[in-house]
């Protein structure tokens, strides 16, 4: 397979790639390259799925991708049916996955019909929950159309849904058989949503990989202008540590917890904020707040600490927590799903490239922390 140019900028496009990704015994692609939604409806007919299917988007999405993916899918022996949901983390919602459900019972579908996830992290985790519960399960595809959801969200299986204010405290573990992440979509994000990619792609380098921490400190700038070679090898190799960890730890009680890393401050951060930070941006700075807590504790050098945050400045995103009121943030902290007994956890780096979990850190370490 060739590479191909790129129309819009002349570049030359590499060819796509596929990462294994298995979950005890059971196999998918993680499939990474352009113009992969074009061929989208060959890519499920491999895996022997054919006839009815519902693809689940925002109407922004649908405007710029149903077109194209409806005539493919209806090419490939597929008779789709577009389901839109609003934008934002309020469509995560048990009304919105009623919808859905209603939405398949009006289609016919039964246990052998797919549903096709199209855009990010809140389709993925809403779609990804209804086809784990309806019918006690159907086929699952994801199309992730930003960074965040290439790299991260849309891989290992989680899905989730809101109650009121609690954020993702609704959900269960369900492996897609498909990712299917197309780059070019990439090019209709805003800057933001990119720049907040970048930090998952950050944490990967800190927790697994000091080659990937070094590559994307070399190539920031490439990355951020969408570079098609440095962008489809950041992807691929994200998605290739997530399928590793996944692979060795499915839910959570072990080596998956690193993915965690910044996490801990960041879901507070979110909160107290009222979400006007996005996700990668309160992970950037959970991040920080880590490393910092690392370096208080003697496990981490103030040198590599400081490497970190220049590589987040580098790609746009903060790394000083804004001036929430402490008892606030700390109380936020208390409801994070990886609490036990009351206690945090927090996953801290020794080093570039190798992150550990601390079962237990004092509520005073981590307000000295969170105050400075």
């Amino acid at each position: 397979m060739s590479p191909d140019p790129c129309p819009a900028s002349g570049l030359i496009r590499p060819p796509a790639q596929r990462v294994a990704a298995e979950v005890n015994g059971r196999y998918y692609d993680i499939c990474i390259g352009y113009d992969l939604l074009a061929t989208a409806g060959l890519f499920c007919q491999e895996l022997g799925w054919r006839g009815r299917c519902l693809v689940v988007t925002h109407p922004c999405l649908s405007h710029l991708y149903w077109p194209g993916l409806e005539q493919n899918l209806c090419r490939h022996d597929f008779s789709p049916q577009l389901v839109l949901v609003d934008e934002g983390e309020e469509s995560k919602s048990l009304t919105t996955a009623g919808f859905l459900y209603e939405a398949l019972y009006r289609t016919g579908a039964d246990r052998h019909t797919p549903i096709l996830a199209l855009g990010g992290g809140v389709i993925g985790d809403l779609a990804g929950f209804v086809a784990a519960t309806y019918q006690r399960g159907v086929p699952l595809a994801h199309f992730p159309t930003t960074l965040l959801a290439q790299v991260d969200s849309s891989i290992g299986g989680k899905t989730a849904l809101n109650y009121h204010h609690l954020k993702n405290q609704i959900g269960l573990y369900y492996q897609p058989s498909l990712v299917l992440s197309d780059l070019g979509t990439l090019s209709s994000i805003t800057a933001r949503q990119i720049q907040s990619g970048m930090a998952e792609v950050v944490k990967y380098g800190m927790i697994a990989s000091s080659d990937l921490f070094a590559y994307v400190e070399s190539r920031a700038q490439l990355l951020l202008a969408l570079q098609p070679e440095v962008l489809q090898h950041v992807v691929a190799t994200c998605a290739c540590i997530k399928a590793e960890i996944v692979a060795a730890d499915e839910r959570d009680k072990g080596q998956r917890r690193l993915l965690n890393f910044g996490h801990t401050v960041a879901h507070a951060a979110e909160a107290v904020s009222n979400f006007s930070l996005t996700h990668g941006e309160a992970v950037a700075i959970g991040m920080v707040v880590a490393a910092r807590l690392a370096c208080r504790l003697g496990m981490f050098s103030q040198e590599e600490a400081s490497r970190l945050v220049v590589v987040l400045e580098k790609l746009g995103l903060p790394t000083v927590l804004p001036p929430f009121p402490a008892g606030e943030f700390m109380a936020a902290m208390q409801h994070d799903k990886k609490a036990r007994n009351g206690k945090l956890s927090f996953v801290l780096p020794r080093r570039i490239g190798e992150a550990v979990v601390i079962s237990e850190v004092s509520p005073e370490t981590i307000l000295q922390e969170i105050s400075r």
